[in-house]
């Protein structure tokens, strides 16, 4: 499908309201085109939306006119250099970039990679920076919240419902 036509249909998956619909066209737009750093604004302000401030500053973190916290924010959950080139889903050379400013994001990150591991790393051969994805990456955890809660407790239920069922069942059965 043409890129115009796909943001049309984001656009029009936006105003319908279908928000995680635009979300995973637009990421399957910035994987295809990850130069296109309009795209990965597209993203941010998607991710704005569900009030992810880290996901925001990924998508956001090549911008000249980022948001400081959104940054902050992408940095502390993707920790270490290499998660973050991961993150970034930049292929290429970084003269590829649209603006200088990326240009120079996307070297500090290969940069501070490269040191880390100690050897040298590439966009475009993700087994060169793996060595920094050893660890497992994880998701800050967020607080219980009533809604969540609520959800366990009825998956509780309902599980407990159909087992009480099906033992009435094949009590039944052989009666």
């Amino acid at each position: 499908m043409p890129l115009r036509e796909t943001l049309a249909r984001v656009d029009a998956d936006l105003a319908a309201g279908r928000v995680p619909v635009a979300r995973q066209r637009l990421r399957g737009l910035v994987s295809s085109f990850p130069y296109d750093l309009t795209l990965r604004r597209c993203l941010a302000e998607v991710y704005r939306l569900y009030g992810d401030a880290a996901e925001a500053g990924r998508w956001m973190y090549l911008e000249e006119d980022r948001n400081a916290d959104e940054t902050a924010a992408f940095e502390a959950r993707y920790g270490s250099p290499g998660w973050r080139m991961k993150a970034l889903a930049w292929r290429g050379p970084e003269a590829m970039a649209a603006t200088a400013f990326a240009e120079g994001q996307l070297a500090a990150v290969r940069t501070a990679c490269a040191e880390e591991l100690g050897h040298t790393v590439d966009w475009d051969d993700p087994a060169s920076y793996r060595d920094g994805l050893e660890e497992e990456y994880e998701a800050p955890s967020e607080p219980w919240s009533v809604s969540g809660v609520l959800a366990g407790v009825g998956c509780l239920v309902g599980a407990l419902a159909f087992l009480v069922i099906w033992v009435n069942g094949v009590v039944a059965l052989f009666d």
